[in-house]
């Protein structure tokens, strides 16, 4: 059983927020770098989530608010609305089809994202496969790092822990709880040879295995 993080995983989102974010930046003369805006948005992003429980919708306002607000403006309802729909826009990485549906000739693949049914179902279009159980945020109402959204997948999926993998790009959101919960884990380094966290908060964990992509995953899984 492989149990997948999406969003930073096998959806870019980091690349999605900035296609969002750049425009309305533009728009209000802020110059500002791709990655200081991540960074911005991840500190602003994890106080929202770590409060009262609300859509991911209402979290992307609260977190542009937040940002354009630490830059000196405020953005109007259009630009709120916009970013808040942002997610049906956010690319699939080139080689997360491709790969899921070679893990899935060997293994039971699961989603435990902080998403919206709606949302990830926008974007399970672009990764092509159906997947045996998706625990997202909604269903919880929580937002990883929260143990919850782990042990509500582990009552979904019902197999005991040793027999779970847990594949992730968030140290902080995704391969921290799953340690402290006794999953195997792979970290999936998207930002190898990038400066900095992007849009997820710093942290520090002992992942069973770093691959810097998919590909690289499947090839290994293929040499056992």
């Amino acid at each position: 059983m492989i149990t997948f993080d999406c969003y930073g995983t096998l959806i870019d989102w980091e690349s999605g927020l900035w296609h969002a974010l750049q425009p309305i930046l533009t728009n209000h003369r802020v110059d500002v770098t791709c990655d200081k805006a991540l960074e911005l948005y991840s500190q602003s992003e994890s106080e929202i989530e770590g409060g009262d429980y609300c859509e991911y919708r209402a979290v992307l306002r609260g977190a542009l608010t937040a940002v354009c607000a630490r830059l000196g403006f405020a953005p109007t309802e259009t630009e709120l609305l916009s970013f808040s729909e942002s997610v049906k826009d956010w690319p699939a990485f080139p080689d997360s089809a491709l790969a899921l549906q070679a893990l899935r000739r060997r293994y039971k693949l699961a989603i435990i994202s902080n998403i919206d049914d709606e949302l990830f179902a926008l974007s399970a279009a672009r990764l092509q496969i159906d997947f045996s159980w998706i625990i997202t945020a909604q269903q919880v109402k929580s937002y990883k790092p929260s143990l919850s959204n782990f042990h509500l997948a582990f009552q979904q999926i019902g197999l005991p822990r040793h027999k779970i993998l847990h594949v992730a790009q968030s140290l902080f959101h995704d391969i921290v709880p799953a340690k402290s919960l006794g999953l195997s884990t792979v970290w999936v380094n998207r930002r190898q040879n990038k400066e900095g966290f992007g849009a997820t908060l710093p942290a520090k964990a002992e992942p069973d295995l770093e691959v810097p992509d998919l590909e690289t995953l499947v090839r290994l899984i293929d040499s056992i």
